[in-house]
């Protein structure tokens, strides 16, 4: 443990299908980034991820930026970013977490990490985690503009008390902002517990072939069932590639589907990427799977697509009967920021 290290867990949110309202509540856009504390003490700068995973090997130019800062000891509670190309890439970010010291350093110079702070923990010997927020929002902002102001590497995130801003940032939700999160403003610093912050994600959805399926682990019945189906998309070169997985699937549902597919089964489905290659989002089961011939579609919905996947499970919304397998295309999967959101964030230097 570093001398700047802290004792405060991070703050955490209780998942929620609409954005609260009323006076008691700030919101801010929910980020697509690392959440990270970060803390200093005089020469010693501690990052620290949500989960307590020490991140400091991996951003050193965010280390070197909080020790450019001039105030001695601090800690605040924000979100690490990579800019790309007018948008904050996730893919780019997760390239961070490497082994190889001389890979982290390239990666530092070429593609820079932002900190975008939110919450304000401690000023020198000042403890802000007990004020309520009302009280240490107002303390971040103060700080920032007498300590940040000039730092290319730091950024004050955006709040808002009017439910209008925050359905708006919700609707134009896209490259690296992914929803909105809304924060009681009469409550201290809710250390490692969800009571006094909610997100509130924005889900979209698209059309997949069902390129193949893996059985579940457990069987039903005394029968070998589909547990999960694997989704792909074609490419403007008619290649279809695998681009994720749902396993959303109703147990009474199971045995159907398993019928279904099992008089589908063939030696390949994705012509593209598949499966099992060579790929940082292989897992020891990538192998265990039953291609299919990709005639069935389904609407799915999910919240990220990154690296050419989506980056988390997904829900099957509906069968598609009435398209054809190749209208699934990686066109369906535009995001692009709304309303200026990120590109005000990298403006505002």
């Amino acid at each position: 443990m570093t001398r700047a290290s802290t004792s405060l867990a991070a703050m955490e949110a209780r998942s929620a299908d609409e954005i609260p309202e009323g006076p008691g509540w700030q919101y801010e856009p929910k980020w697509d980034g690392f959440r990270c504390i970060l803390a200093r003490d005089d020469g010693d700068v501690a990052l620290f991820s949500k989960s307590g995973q020490d991140l400091k090997r991996y951003f050193p130019e965010i280390v070197a930026a909080a020790l450019a800062v001039k105030a001695k000891s601090f800690v605040l509670d924000g979100e690490i970013v990579v800019p790309v190309e007018g948008q904050f890439s996730f893919d780019d970010l997760l390239q961070r977490i490497h082994p190889a010291a001389s890979r982290v350093k390239k990666l530092a110079a070429e593609t820079p990490a932002l900190y975008l702070a939110f919450d304000m923990l401690r000023d020198g010997k000042r403890d802000i985690a007990s004020q309520p927020l009302s009280e240490r929002r107002p303390f971040l902002e103060d700080f920032a503009r007498r300590r940040l102001a000039g730092n290319a590497f730091f950024r004050l995130s955006p709040v808002a008390r009017s439910s209008k801003d925050a359905d708006r940032w919700l609707r134009s939700a896209g490259g690296g902002s992914d929803g909105v999160i809304a924060k009681r403003i009469d409550l201290p610093y809710q250390a490692g517990n969800r009571e006094g912050m909610q997100k509130i994600k924005k889900y979209r959805s698209a059309d997949c072939v069902i390129g193949g399926f893996r059985y579940a682990e457990k069987a039903q019945a005394g029968r070998k069932v589909v547990g999960s189906v694997l989704l792909g998309l074609y490419d403007a070169g008619g290649l279809l590639h695998h681009v994720g997985f749902s396993s959303a699937i109703k147990a009474n549902d199971r045995p159907a589907l398993t019928d279904k597919l099992e008089k589908i089964t063939a030696k390949r489905s994705f012509t593209g990427n598949a499966p099992g290659g060579p790929s940082r989002w292989s897992t020891k089961r990538s192998s265990e799977w039953t291609p299919v011939k990709p005639k069935y579609i389904v609407e799915v919905s999910y919240d990220h697509f990154t690296g050419g996947r989506f980056r988390h499970g997904t829900s099957i919304l509906r069968w598609r009967p009435d398209k054809r397998p190749d209208q699934c295309s990686t066109d369906q999967i535009k995001q692009k920021a709304g309303q200026g959101l990120v590109r005000d964030i990298l403006d505002n230097a």
